[in-house]
């Protein structure tokens, strides 16, 4: 549509408002930031895929493996023909065929491509999910907030740029939460049907978060304001979402193997070696490390040394299953001492300032030019912005706890519905995630929520001393 005279003789009239820049301002810093942090947590991790003090590329080997295997034809996209290969469901199959087709269309068949792909979509994703959650569960104020921890976080940065299933993992929890705050603000049995498919394609990169369902399904029939006839469609609806998406997997399972096993994975081997982080547990023979596991159980099996043996396979599942009897019947004899060291596990995940805990992973790196550039770029303006970001970086991870608890506090005296549906999130990965070896990059949605939470207690906070003020 042409502009008319009057707009052609006062082009001011056209141009952005005060308010229009100042949120444009806005949106570029926390840009600029997030994109900064990100960036120079990338480098870093680049020149450390290869140090397992820094990258557990044992791990990812399973996954390079089975995806060259898919792209040679020498095993199936989904389906499992051969009732030997236990180790086939030590994780679900959606993280293998997603390295495949990266290896596939960039081919670069390493875990550089993986991590460049990842680190890109997470710098979106992230900033996206977890901003949306923010404003639909608080407001935009604290959704600014919200938002400036996320570019600043040592967490996000460090697994942004990780190449595992755990941030795409994560993505779908959090899309999933984003459904579900949806669903209990508009009734909506569609939202909730959704958030529970959300949460179900996560189960297929990662097992863990697939019994959250159920608390997602109890909040919103417990706390939705309809009939209770109502209520119960609309939590049945994320209970069904996530079946239906999960289902798959479990029928592949009965069909392939003589013993059955629902979702795979290797809880027994969690909690074993989850035991083995303890000196009560070594004393009873548990030990830390999957290299320990396996050698302990090479002797139990008559192999010989050297003879090829995995976590999972031969006979994954039914080993399994005896880590499991194992672990329960110790942890049955001594249940006290147990919940300490939960208690104690749930403080290391919690951890994001200061010296990590042992046994639960870093919670990354403030950037610094030392650690983030090259040689020939440590000194100058760049490194000097680089060491100013990371001392911004220190600041914010200190905070970050308090200011979550602040906005517990907050959230639950000005809005108790959403400050329960999105803690259910939390307690869910603090409490029974914790039960077997947990690692912080296992939490990924969990730390997303609490960032969340403190984006409201930085409102609350701020507004509190603006109110001190004009008084």
């Amino acid at each position: 549509m042409p502009l008319s005279k009057a707009a052609l003789a006062h082009p001011k009239r056209f141009s952005l408002s005060p308010i229009n820049r100042k949120h444009l301002f806005i949106i570029f810093a926390l840009l600029t930031i997030a994109l900064s942090v990100r960036f120079f947590t990338l480098m870093f991790m680049r020149a450390h895929l290869d140090d397992a003090g820094w990258f557990q590329f044992g791990s990812y080997s399973v996954f390079d493996r089975q995806a060259r295997d898919i792209l040679s034809g020498q095993q199936n996209l989904f389906f499992i023909n051969d009732s030997t290969r236990t180790d086939l469901v030590q994780y679900p199959p959606a993280f293998p065929a997603w390295v495949a087709v990266i290896y596939k269309l960039s081919g670069n068949h390493s875990a550089y491509s993986v991590q460049l792909v990842q680190w890109f979509l997470d710098f979106v994703l992230s900033l996206f999910l977890i901003t949306g959650i923010t404003v639909t569960a608080f407001g935009w104020r604290a959704a600014v907030g919200a938002s400036v921890l996320v570019g600043l976080s040592p967490l996000l940065a460090l697994y942004a740029a990780y190449p595992s299933a755990d941030v795409p993992t994560a993505w779908f929890v959090l899309g999933g939460n984003w459904c579900l705050l949806l669903a209990l603000k508009r009734k909506s049995v569609w939202f909730a049907l959704f958030a529970g498919v959300l949460l179900g394609v996560a189960c297929w990169l990662r097992v863990n978060p697939l019994y959250l369902c159920v608390g997602w399904a109890v909040v919103l029939l417990l706390f939705t304001r309809d009939t209770w006839k109502r209520r119960l469609i609309i939590g049945s609806a994320v209970l069904i979402g996530t079946g239906a998406i999960v289902s798959p997997i479990v029928i592949r399972n009965y069909l392939s193997f003589p013993d059955f096993t629902p979702t795979g994975g290797t809880v027994g081997a969690n909690l074993w070696e989850g035991l083995g982080e303890t000196e009560l547990g070594r004393n009873h023979g548990f030990e830390f490390g999957d290299h320990k596991l396996i050698e302990q159980e090479r002797i139990k099996m008559g192999l010989p040394v050297g003879s090829r043996i995995e976590v999972q396979w031969p006979d994954g599942i039914r080993r399994d299953r005896e880590r499991v009897r194992e672990s329960v019947n110790f942890i049955k004899q001594h249940p006290v001492w147990y919940a300490g060291v939960m208690f104690h596990r749930m403080w290391g995940i919690l951890k994001v300032a200061g010296e990590p805990l042992p046994y639960y992973g870093t919670s990354g790196i403030n950037v610094t030019a030392k650690k983030c550039l090259p040689p020939n770029w440590q000194g100058g303006a760049t490194a000097l912005g680089v060491t100013v970001l990371g001392m911004v970086q220190s600041v914010a991870r200190y905070l970050l706890l308090p200011m979550a608890v602040l906005g517990v506090y907050s959230a639950l005296r000005s809005n108790a519905t959403t400050a329960c549906l999105l803690l259910v999130t939390v307690i869910y990965y603090l409490v029974p995630g914790t039960v077997g070896h947990p690692e912080i990059r296992y939490m990924l949605p969990m730390h997303a929520i609490l960032i969340v939470f403190a984006g409201e207690g930085l409102r609350w906070a701020i507004n509190l001393l603006k109110i001190s003020r004009a008084k």
